[in-house]
């Protein structure tokens, strides 16, 4: 039984497994998205992502703590300035695994991670989220009511 064990091992002991994690997410930070196996980049989604969260909030405290895992100066600097400015609305999901198919060599499940506000490809096709308004059934009726007469006093004159 496999109770409470949620961490995958991925064949390493746990120092290798933590270097090749801290390793893997700032190839991520700096790069926006790699490619890799599916079970590594499963890990890699739950290392990452609350490293993400707390650089929303720019203190020495969460730059310690984010430093202690990525072990990368640069991509902590990365990911304090750039990355956290553009998810700083986003409450969460910040990385998208995107599966590709078997490696050639191996046949191993391949899948490409990335951090999902820097692919500008599904973000094109859809418009920009407005934000919900409780009030606003009001100005809209009183504005179209004018705008009949407008048009047929338009048509009156051309004849």
């Amino acid at each position: 039984m496999r109770h409470g064990k949620k961490v995958n091992h991925l064949g390493r002991k746990t120092a290798h497994r933590k270097a090749m994690l801290a390793n893997m997410a700032c190839s991520l930070i700096e790069h926006k998205r790699i490619n890799t196996t599916v079970a590594k980049a499963k890990a890699l989604k739950q290392f990452v992502e609350p490293l993400v969260t707390k650089s929303k909030e720019d203190t020495t405290h969460n730059r310690r703590i984010v430093f202690s895992r990525l072990r990368n100066k640069y991509a902590v600097t990365e990911l304090f300035r750039d990355v956290a400015a553009k998810v700083g609305d986003r409450p969460g999901g910040y990385t998208r695994i995107i599966k590709l198919g078997n490696r050639l060599g191996d046949n191993a499940d391949m899948a490409m991670i990335e951090l999902v506000d820097y692919n500008e490809l599904y973000n094109a096709g859809k418009p920009a989220k407005k934000k919900a308004r409780r009030r606003g059934g009001k100005g809209k009726k009183a504005e179209a009511a004018p705008v009949a007469p407008a048009t047929e006093t338009t048509s009156s004159e051309e004849e």
